[in-house]
């Protein structure tokens, strides 16, 4: 039970936070960015869970950046082109995938990828108590 309310508080964290940054950067936002904010951000919070704190931060980043990016595909797949809600249309973006993810993007992603990933663990650390957060540069 404590680690589904964790789960979720993090969830609910991680959703909202995101559709903040797309309300500051677009000017809007869709109730499936929330979705889609949250599962990022608990996907962002388990990197160091299945590797270790000696994971070089870089490669944090940069794998943060694909998780965001395929959980972006699918989300696009399903709720652009599956339901033609038309959420975001990255079509006029060179080196976009269906119009659902782009280069620029996916970089974008990997650094903001950092603060989610230092974000979470500091959360998990002051709010939970779980062990104090280590980086390792390079």
């Amino acid at each position: 039970m404590k680690s589904s309310l964790k789960n979720f508080t993090l969830f609910a964290f991680g959703g909202l936070v995101y559709v903040i940054i797309e309300i500051l950067f677009r000017g809007y936002s869709h109730w499936s960015m929330y979705l889609l904010g949250g599962i990022c951000f608990l996907a962002l919070g388990y990197i160091n869970r299945f590797l270790s704190w000696e994971t070089p931060l870089p490669l944090q980043m940069l794998i943060g950046g694909v998780i965001i990016t395929v959980l972006e595909l699918i989300t696009g797949l399903i709720v652009n082109v599956h339901f033609g809600w038309d959420v975001w249309d990255y079509s006029a973006i060179p080196f976009n995938l269906y119009g659902q993810i782009c280069l620029r993007s996916s970089i974008g992603w990997c650094f903001l990828s950092v603060v989610g990933i230092v974000l979470d663990d500091y959360l998990r650390y002051w709010v939970f108590g779980e062990e104090k957060p280590r980086y390792k540069i390079l």
